[in-house]
């Protein structure tokens, strides 16, 4: 009985041929990949919810700015702000022209404090 055991040779090829062993590595790079998405995901929400948040007056008053941008950054704090108000105003900013002009909006988002 030893020495049937010590006689045990696996065949040379997979029982599926050259298909199975390719589907393998295919299944074993797919998983590593996934796996690898999955860690820097991970990492990369702790960095975000690690970020500390601007004050609000560096926030809408960064040097440099465009008028369309620090419109934008007071429509985000509007909508955290007052999402009742925002809502008011969403349908207006896809038309053209629309939306509170830059003071307008300065004014409401000041008052909203």
């Amino acid at each position: 009985m030893l020495a049937s055991l010590r006689d045990i040779h696996l065949p040379a090829e997979a029982a599926g041929g050259v298909f199975a062993e390719y589907a393998a590595v295919f299944g074993f790079a797919a998983l590593a990949s996934v796996g690898c998405v999955a860690i820097l995901r991970f990492l990369s929400i702790k960095a975000t919810a690690n970020k500390q948040l601007e004050t609000p007056d560096q926030f809408t008053e960064q040097l440099g700015w465009s008028a369309d941008r620090r419109k934008v950054a007071l429509l985000h704090r509007l909508r955290a702000q007052n999402p009742r108000r925002y809502a008011e105003l969403r349908g207006e900013l896809y038309q053209p022209g629309g939306g509170p002009d830059l003071e307008t909006l300065q004014d409401e988002v000041a008052g909203g404090v």
